[in-house]
């Protein structure tokens, strides 16, 4: 599950898990024909998405922890 990292915190619901990483493709998986997009490819866009969730997450976890009372 992913969230926008633009919403603010209020609209973010209290159960708020970690983004989870994406399934690294075994080499097997590759046909090795040239597909576009490569298996890879899809893996690496998805890992992006996964950082930059993760980010958002942590910053989100941040301001939570500061501004707790």
């Amino acid at each position: 599950m992913t969230l926008p990292s633009a919403l603010p915190l209020d609209a973010v619901p209290a159960d708020d898990p970690a983004p989870q990483p994406p399934v690294e493709p075994p080499l097997e998986a590759c046909c090795t024909s040239g597909c576009n997009p490569c298996i890879f490819d899809t893996y690496a866009e998805e890992l992006q998405q996964y950082r930059r969730d993760l980010q958002a997450w942590q910053a989100r976890q941040q301001e939570r922890k500061e501004n707790q009372p």
